[in-house]
């Protein structure tokens, strides 16, 4: 069994594709008016507006706070620097983990909370 694809609810598809499309460096795929995927290799970020894709706009989703996505990359801080460019709100500095992690916290453009883990420091547990 394989993780293949997750939903991210959204608020403005155009504005929140243009960030992420910054950060992974990637035009991604449109698929609907309010979907839009990016390939992250073995799992799809399925970016979704319902309002553009005629679903209605009185969804009320909403993240617990420590609910983050966490993505890896292979340049921690040029990432960090494409986040306030690309329209989304860092929340903390670059920090060293107690599990071994170098990361950072933001929001992306419709408040979702993101971590940002270098690459070679992902945790995925013991052994």
């Amino acid at each position: 069994m394989n993780l293949y694809r997750i939903i991210l609810p959204v608020h403005d598809i155009k504005r929140t594709v243009a960030f992420y499309a910054k950060v992974f460096d990637q035009k991604g795929m449109r698929v609907s008016p309010g979907r839009h995927y990016f390939d992250l290799g073995s799992v799809i970020l399925a970016c979704y507006d319902p309002a553009a894709d005629g679903d209605g706009d009185d969804f009320e989703w909403q993240y617990h706070p420590n609910q983050y996505l966490y993505f890896s990359v292979k340049n921690l801080v040029e990432t960090r620097n494409n986040i306030a460019d690309s329209g989304g709100t860092l929340i903390a500095d670059i920090e060293d983990m107690p599990w071994g992690e170098r990361l950072f916290y933001a929001r992306d453009p419709s408040g979702n909370p993101v971590a940002f883990v270098e690459e070679g420091t992902v945790f995925r547990g013991p052994g």
